[in-house]
């Protein structure tokens, strides 16, 4: 599926690099990125029963200045159903965004690619929980000609126990990478939530949540059963209910190397992007804080506390974060409504620099290469969204110290459901990439 395509796309890539980049900081490194003003943002939106059909949707939201539907819904297509969508992510090629289901693990591949203002479903897969032993497909991620998907659970028990499953890009399962427990003196969850990769340092890092047994329940039953509270919250270990650990890989042998302690839930990791910049961050959900993950002088890996993240016994909730491509600024958006903008420029001591409250609650913080845009959105899980929650995608520039609001648009007006995360696109970027006749043939098979 990504023969001529691919090449094509690395090339073209290559010879604008020069020129400046609007891709999202967070993308696998074995993408091409795109170049210049973004003209898209796809939104995987979560369905709510009571605003239009009620389905989970793809979203399609034009955002390039020069057209005249600028900060507009411009199509939609709608799954059937509520699957809990979540998160969602490109492959290699970036013709097909696959999107996942946190409920019944369903998988939706969209063709982006032959018409990016309007994508069409082409393929669905239903056996993720058969064909793995994992529950809950979680993030997507990229490499050479396949798909690396964490789970949050697994089929046995559905706790937190789970693995990374690893797909062909046409979707034929290729096999399961479970989570370590114990490693060497490592005692670890077998936790999974996000993965991160450095191509250049040949690691992958791991985080960690809970199962579907949680993630599923109402907040407040969370909150009152699971959650300790008083100053214990900081540093216990939640039971093993929740993931207190990271794991660091040697990603080409795919072998776990070492587990990190981060206790209380880390969940998204982004790698520094600049050269001779060996560390990543997340933040902590439950105990409120942003991480440094580092490589030290002797090779080993370590992980710290950086930053707090508002008050510790608060319960902001970090649930997403963003760095500048330029491992300036890391913008974290939290269950509190508010976002904060941290300067990194000393990984060791983050300092907060702005905040602003955006909404009732924020979930997803999307910035664009050349750090002017910045895209919110509001949706967590259904079960954890507050009840009076507005559910938005808001645009901001960034010019370095403030945050200007450009658009916001009410998906609940718009009839859409509840915005989760989003991902870029651009029409030039396809332009010129041809599918050999074989390929188009197998494309139109996949449903």
């Amino acid at each position: 599926m990504c023969t001529q395509r691919f090449l094509v796309g690395v090339i073209f890539s290559i010879v604008l690099f020069a020129l400046s980049f609007a891709d999202e900081t967070c993308q696998s490194p074995y993408m091409p990125k795109i170049v210049g003003q973004e003209d898209y943002v796809y939104v995987w939106t979560l369905g709510d029963p009571r605003i239009g059909d009620g389905s989970d949707k793809l979203v399609v939201v034009d955002v390039n200045p020069r057209s005249k539907t600028f900060g507009k819904v411009v199509h939609y297509v709608s799954v059937g159903g509520r699957h809990e969508a979540h998160h969602c992510g490109f492959t290699d090629d970036r013709w097909y965004l696959w999107c996942g289901g946190l409920d019944d693990s369903y998988i939706f591949i969209f063709d982006i690619g032959s018409d990016p203002r309007h994508p069409r479903l082409v393929k669905v897969i239903k056996d993720f929980p058969e064909r793995t032993g994992l529950v809950g497909p979680h993030t997507f991620y990229a490499l050479p000609g396949r798909m690396l998907i964490t789970g949050l659970s697994n089929v046995q028990d559905k706790g937190g126990y789970t693995g990374l499953a690893e797909y062909t890009n046409d979707g034929r399962y290729i096999r399961t990478i479970w989570m370590p427990r114990k490693l060497k003196n490592y005692e670890g969850d077998g936790y999974g939530y996000d993965v991160r990769v450095n191509a250049n340092l040949n690691t992958m890092l791991t985080s960690s949540f809970t199962g579907w047994k949680l993630y599923m329940k109402d907040l407040k039953d969370v909150i009152a059963k699971y959650i300790p509270k008083g100053e214990d919250k900081v540093y216990k270990d939640f039971g093993h209910l929740f993931g207190n650990t990271m794991v660091v890989w040697d990603f080409h042998s795919m072998k776990p190397k070492k587990i990190l302690k981060v206790p209380g839930a880390p969940l998204e990791i982004r790698w520094a992007l600049q050269p001779n910049h060996y560390y990543a961050f997340t933040s902590t959900a439950l105990t409120d804080k942003l991480w440094l993950i580092y490589r030290k002088e002797n090779g080993e890996w370590d992980a710290k506390p950086v930053a707090d993240i508002g008050t510790p016994d608060k319960w902001n909730l970090p649930l997403d974060i963003s760095i500048s491509s330029d491992d300036r600024f890391v913008f974290v958006g939290s269950y509190d409504g508010v976002l904060r903008i941290y300067d990194v420029s000393n990984p060791f001591k983050a300092k907060l620099v702005y905040s602003e409250k955006v909404g009732t609650q924020i979930n997803m913080v999307s910035e664009s290469w050349d750090g002017k845009r910045i895209y919110v959105t509001s949706s967590l899980l259904f079960n954890w969204d507050k009840p009076n929650a507005e559910h938005f995608l808001k645009m901001y520039t960034w010019d370095g110290r403030k945050l200007t609001h450009v658009f916001t648009i009410d998906f609940f007006k718009e009839k859409l459901g509840r915005p989760h995360i989003m991902r870029f696109g651009q029409e030039d970027f396809y332009k010129g990439i041809v599918r050999d006749e074989k390929e188009a043939s197998s494309t139109a098979q996949l449903d």
